[in-house]
């Protein structure tokens, strides 16, 4: 059962999917918001929380329907990345390490002692980099993307994530939105685009830190130094290129292509890529993918 009902454009919880409620944490950079759904972990038999981290600029509300699937029968959480949905922003621009350790920080606050992760895009490398500073801790690793650039790729990506020029009569607003509908995924409606097009504002001046932070880390070496069983999902969307490069640099993983899939999946296939979550990081005890 898909564990949303779009009608409309709206969001709508199917049955048996869990509450997901709101939450707020104190963290380095002031409060964090989160989204969380499922059970507390607890029990000898209780599945390990999930950690989802989202792309930049949005915010943790593009897994609201995911995090009602997996609340199913584990606790689960989206935090809002500092600066970026309702968490507090940092003082001068992070790096992904600095994303990375607030997240730490979230475990720490609600007790969590061992997690599996799930990452999108810049999310994807802020879950490598948690995965690192806590080895012990994170045992999964879902990564949405995993771009591999040349100096020159990496040259253009900064400019075209720089910061956003402003104009007196609003256009770069439009701009965006046809940006937006460029990047447009299979099956992804306008209404779904701009449930999120707010958060994609949200973050004001700061709103761009997030691209710098993704395209400051070294992806492949750290790749390499990651020992948990890492599964890549390569979606039919912006980074669709770039992210099988990172393959051999992945000491344990697997990549799944999925070209019928691309931005607005979590909404559109939550049900089919939670089963391709717990399948991973259930079934996956003795390390192997």
């Amino acid at each position: 059962m898909s564990p949303v009902v779009l009608q409309g454009g709206a969001l709508e919880p199917a049955a048996g999917s869990a509450t997901v409620r709101r939450h707020y944490l104190d963290g380095r950079f002031g409060q964090m918001h989160l989204r969380m759904a499922g059970p507390p972990a607890k029990g000898a038999n209780a599945k390990r929380p999930l950690l989802c981290f989202h792309l930049s600029p949005v915010s943790g509300a593009i897994y609201t329907g995911f995090l009602g699937e997996m609340g199913r029968d584990r606790f689960a959480v989206a935090p809002d990345t500092p600066g970026y949905g309702a968490s507090d922003p940092p003082p001068e621009p992070p790096e992904i390490a600095d994303y990375a350790a607030a997240m730490g920080e979230i475990m720490d606050g609600l007790g969590i002692a061992e997690a599996d992760c799930v990452g999108f895009h810049t999310g994807s490398k802020i879950a490598l980099e948690l995965a690192l500073q806590r080895p012990q801790a994170i045992r999964h690793l879902v990564l949405i993307s995993t771009p591999v650039y040349t100096e020159q790729e990496l040259a253009q990506m900064r400019a075209d994530f720089a910061p956003l020029e402003l104009h007196e009569d609003g256009s770069h607003l439009v701009d965006y939105w046809r940006a937006l509908l460029n990047f447009r995924g299979p099956g992804q409606t306008l209404e779904m685009i701009m449930r999120y097009y707010p958060d994609h504002m949200r973050g004001g001046a700061r709103r761009h830190w997030g691209h710098r932070a993704a395209f400051n880390y070294p992806y492949p070496p750290n790749l390499a130094r990651a020992t948990q069983p890492i599964l890549v999902l390569n979606n039919n969307d912006d980074l669709q290129t770039f992210t099988p490069r990172a393959m051999p640099h992945i000491r344990n993983g697997r990549l799944v292509e999925r070209p019928d899939w691309g931005h607005g999946f979590l909404d559109l296939h939550a049900g089919e890529f939670g089963r391709l979550v717990r399948e991973f990081v259930d079934g996956d005890e003795g390390g192997n993918v």
